[in-house]
């Protein structure tokens, strides 16, 4: 099964009990950005992808879909 990267981001961001505007702030963008991001509208920049996967504790690969291991990366 195929998961696309705006479920993750939206399904991450839910079952923190965050909104999209908690979330933004986190990330310092705005939430109409972060809102596009989710819905697949825009494709979400490399700076951002990083941002997010720090702010979850997890790898970008996971954010993109393509590993279902949400574990971070080891840290070199």
């Amino acid at each position: 099964m195929v998961i696309h990267m705006y479920l993750r981001l939206r399904d991450l961001r839910e079952d923190q009990d965050l909104t999209q505007e908690e979330l933004s702030k986190a990330i310092n963008i705005t939430q109409r950005s972060y809102s596009y991001y989710e819905r697949g509208d825009h494709m979400v920049p490399p700076e951002i992808l990083c941002r997010l996967a720090d702010y979850y504790h997890t790898s970008v690969d996971y954010l993109l879909g393509r590993t279902s291991t949400p574990e971070p990366y080891p840290k070199k």
